[in-house]
């Protein structure tokens, strides 16, 4: 290869290692990009909980059923709809934080932790 490179004569032998290396970086790079580009953004079939959140919700009374996972799911996909990444999903007596793209409950907090927290880090809010 670094005959043909030489007889071009535009690229030293000193320049070979660069190109090699920037070659092997640019396809990796590129089939990363092409992944992602053309990855489809499909909702999640459920949506489940970390453990932290899992650890949260039961020390903190709140119980995990069908119908609350469902409503979560709703305020999920709603979120997901207008872009959402981070959101909080409140109703009267609870509050969840959900990480939209994994369909991950990431925490749980009842109506009096509610009173005194600031939620950071967050894109959208939803009302169950």
């Amino acid at each position: 290869m670094m005959d043909r490179l030489e007889r071009i004569g535009q690229i030293s032998q000193y320049d070979v290692p660069k190109i090699a290396e920037k070659k092997q970086s640019d396809g990796f790079d590129t089939l990363l990009r092409m992944k992602l580009d053309h990855a489809e953004v499909r909702p999640q079939e459920e949506v489940t909980f970390s453990k932290h959140a899992r650890f949260r919700a039961e020390e903190r009374g709140i119980e995990i059923t069908q119908g609350l996972i469902d409503q979560l799911k709703g305020s999920m996909l709603r979120a997901q709809k207008k872009g959402a990444t981070n959101i909080l999903a409140v109703d009267a007596q609870r509050a969840f934080i959900i990480n939209v793209p994994q369909a991950k409950v990431i925490t749980a907090i009842t109506q009096e932790e509610m009173k005194e927290s600031v939620f950071t880090n967050i894109d959208g809010a939803v009302f169950l």
